[in-house]
């Protein structure tokens, strides 16, 4: 893994370049699959910073995201007046897909009057780090670990449907991360079909007339 402190200082650069619009926003994982919609009214700069540095964030604080998994940030710049039935329609269309964590499900909109426009992509996390990451051998662990510190918030600090919802949605990321920490890696199975092609040894002796 890079430094941490190579990691802080791209993501910097980068949330710098987040635009400073109110609108609607998608916190994306290391595969770049959206994780938690939100909505800012006081610019999306300024709310997904929050989030990645973990001040006054509360999705942050009770645990139902960890920040180690954050790699993208999308962004949809849009009008007051839309802002929240844009969130409303993202949210739904996304956590059918991949369950997302923002525990609260808002009411479906159904057919939006205007079209959605093209989000801001952002990649906040450098290409070698999330290469890193998303090997199943540091992410599983890592994601045994945030459902402990989950359950553990859960247990002794707040217990809500939200967070339980939360929980639901990282067991099933468990699962996904367990399957692929199980699948053999280029080299295993190059040798299984090299195991394979080698011919049995002939022992020397011959069967029995």
């Amino acid at each position: 893994m890079l430094d941490t402190r190579e990691v802080f200082h791209y993501r910097q650069r980068q949330v710098a370049a987040i635009t400073s619009e109110i609108g609607v926003y998608a916190l994306c994982d290391l595969d770049e699959v959206p994780i938690y919609v939100g909505q800012s009214i006081d610019g999306i700069r300024a709310r997904v910073r929050r989030h990645l540095t973990s001040a006054r964030s509360d999705i942050i604080a009770n645990r139902q995201i960890d920040v180690w998994e954050i790699a993208y940030v999308w962004a949809w710049p849009i009008e007051a007046s839309r802002i929240k039935p844009l969130e409303s329609r993202l949210f739904h269309d996304y956590h059918v897909k991949s369950a997302l964590m923002n525990g609260s499900i808002p009411m479906d909109p159904g057919l939006l009057d205007f079209t959605i426009p093209e989000p801001q992509r952002v990649q906040v996390m450098p290409d070698p780090e999330i290469a890193t990451r998303r090997d199943p051998r540091y992410r599983l662990p890592r994601q045994i670990e945030h459902i402990g510190r989950l359950v553990d918030h859960i247990l002794n600090v707040k217990d809500s449907p939200e967070l339980r919802a939360s929980l639901v949605a990282h067991f099933n990321r468990l699962g996904r991360y367990y399957d692929r920490f199980l699948e053999p890696t280029p080299e295993e199975l190059a040798s299984i079909i090299t195991d394979d092609l080698v011919e049995p040894e002939d022992n020397g002796t011959d069967a029995a007339e």
